[in-house]
């Protein structure tokens, strides 16, 4: 799997076509995908970089497992929480704005505790390279979307 950073790349390249809309892939565009990927990573490092790493705990979890051995998110089996949905003002500016604060938060991430985590509503409890996988999981399912769309 490509590392977090060239996926962030991939979705910043997609930005001048925001505006794109594929119904039989998705009934979203592109830059509301992309907004929503740069969200789902900025809010879940923040919550990695604000938690306790003392009150970690690893706890074995089925659906991880699973989407694990999978390797992808299958389409349309999650609902994503309201906190990383993006508004309806998406914009070249609201993005490029979103991609700068991500690539900020993800250079702080560097400093962050092993043990600091976040509780997925799915997964439980992950910590620092356990979100990571997520981030990059879930970055590149909606990257897949984005160039469906795109490519149809």
């Amino acid at each position: 799997m490509q590392n977090l950073q060239n996926l962030i790349s991939h979705l910043e390249s997609k930005i001048p076509f925001y505006e794109k809309t594929n119904s039989s892939v998705s009934s979203s565009t592109v830059g509301w995908q992309i907004e929503h990927s740069l969200k789902t990573i900025y809010q879940i490092a923040s919550v990695v970089k604000n938690s306790n790493p003392q009150e970690y705990q690893w706890k074995f979890n089925k659906s991880k497992l699973f989407i694990s051995i999978l390797g992808f998110i299958p389409r349309g089996k999650a609902k994503a929480p309201k906190v990383v949905l993006p508004d309806e003002n998406i914009s070249e500016e609201s993005l490029i704005n979103s991609l700068q604060n991500v690539n900020a938060i993800l250079e702080e991430w560097k400093s962050f505790d092993n043990n600091a985590y976040f509780k997925h509503p799915y997964f439980g409890n992950l910590n620092k390279k356990s979100t990571m996988w997520f981030l990059k999981l879930h970055t590149n399912h909606h990257l897949k979307i984005v160039n469906d769309i795109c490519n149809k």
